[in-house]
């Protein structure tokens, strides 16, 4: 019983902690983006009209990433892992934050491409109808979505000896990062953003939700780009952006469906 008790108090921490930077993050995004109309991305939509159904969902989606990453670090609290984790250290920290970051965009990657198989796609179909995303899209997700999506966190603590703050700046980093992403508007786009670096900006996500069938990476386009699934128009759109200044309307990038 005070197992099971010591593990809900990690979990419930955890969760507040998720709902705090989910709100935050989103208000703060918000503000910024009413200050920046021309930033966004999808000119002849607004998904903001879905933010309540979006929110509700987020609820429970994070509830349900919290569970995973809180077993998942509680099992390695208690040795119930492989290996012990490392140290935490000046270079053990970073080493294992940039292999969790590597690792989590693969597993990222497939998992979001399993999710679009006919078998799947209706667990991922509500991810979906935000086809304007919004800050609040991020976590918009069915439990089955969010199981094979973030299952990483789980599962990590008991493969790789992570030291406990390298898989929580990765999880804090993903949720901002992924929100960013979601949000619509786009204020990154830049050299750095398209080829032959493998960084993404906004408009990569943002075109998966307006036409489904192309970048479905997370942290980079390197998998949509060895799979070919990276949108053709992509850098072509970036390097528009980075020469004008501007934000096309991403409408007039509709290609033909590749896979």
């Amino acid at each position: 019983m005070t197992l099971v008790l010591d593990y809900l108090l990690v979990l419930g921490a955890i969760y507040a902690a998720m709902l705090a930077v989910y709100f935050g993050t989103g208000f703060t995004l918000i503000a910024i983006n009413r200050r920046h109309p021309e930033r966004r991305i999808q000119k002849h939509r607004d998904g903001m009209k879905r933010q309540r159904e979006e929110i509700l969902a987020s609820l429970k989606a994070l509830f349900t990433s919290s569970v995973l990453l809180s077993g998942g670090y509680f099992a390695q609290t208690q040795g119930w892992v492989l290996f012990p984790p490392v140290d935490l250290s000046w270079w053990s920290f970073p080493l294992m934050f940039a292999v969790c970051f590597v690792l989590f965009d693969a597993w990222f990657y497939w998992g979001h491409r399993i999710l679009h198989l006919p078998a799947l796609y209706k667990f991922h179909v509500p991810h979906h109808r935000s086809i304007a995303p919004t800050v609040w899209s991020n976590d918009s997700s069915t439990t089955v979505d969010t199981l094979i999506e973030h299952s990483f966190y789980f599962v990590v603590w008991f493969v790789l000896p992570v030291p406990a703050l390298s898989v929580f700046a990765l999880r804090l980093f993903d949720q901002i990062s992924g929100m960013v992403g979601h949000s619509g508007f786009e204020y990154f786009a830049s050299k750095s953003s398209r080829y032959p670096s493998p960084l993404i900006c906004t408009t990569f996500h943002d075109l998966h939700h307006s036409q489904f069938h192309y970048n479905y990476g997370n942290f980079f386009s390197f998998w949509d780009r060895v799979c070919g699934t990276v949108h053709p128009k992509y850098d072509q759109l970036v390097r528009s952006m980075e020469e004008t200044g501007e934000v096309p309307d991403t409408e007039d990038t509709k290609v033909k469906a590749t896979g």
